[in-house]
């Protein structure tokens, strides 16, 4: 898919979770971005079973996250993640310092509020990737500055 018919979507899945609840009389933030992380969930899992159909299993967590921040990363945003650390004990930190759907906000503060609703989407991929590979996680993003974005994975132990 085209790199801005790809942002434009998202743009639009965006603004059509919003609006909506903005026209239900709706002023739930939590809500907007639950629904736009489950929106991702359902295409994260999707698209990581197409791409590792015809692969091998995977040794390990950390190779699953390698896997992440590269083939599937560079699969949807054309680029890989710029840096994953890991404290080897189920939390991971996956940095993008040029995530793609931040890159044509404005660098002002005054933008920083708006970030999360750009960003759920994509917590919800990685966390719906990492079902479909049998890895329970809780995903959350950090934006400082923009356009860099960090995303923080706690793998949940059962």
């Amino acid at each position: 898919m085209d790199d801005t018919l790809f942002e434009f979507l998202h743009s639009e899945v965006v603004n059509y979770v919003v609006e909506g609840n903005n026209i239900l009389n709706k002023d739930n933030k939590d809500e907007d971005l639950s629904n736009l992380e489950y929106i991702g969930f359902s295409v994260g899992y999707k698209i990581i079973e197409r791409l590792t159909r015809e692969m091998a299993r995977f040794k390990d967590e950390l190779d699953m996250m390698k896997f992440v921040c590269t083939d599937f990363w560079s699969a949807i945003y054309k680029k890989q993640i710029d840096n994953l650390r890991t404290n080897h004990q189920g939390v991971y930190v996956l940095q993008d310092n040029g995530f793609k759907f931040l890159t044509k906000m404005s660098n002002g503060k005054q933008y920083l509020e708006l970030a999360p609703r750009y960003v759920a989407f994509t917590c919800g991929i990685i966390r719906g990737s990492l079902a479909n590979l049998g890895v329970n996680c809780l995903v959350t993003a950090e934006v400082q500055n923009m356009p860099a974005c960090k995303f923080h994975i706690q793998v949940q132990r059962t």
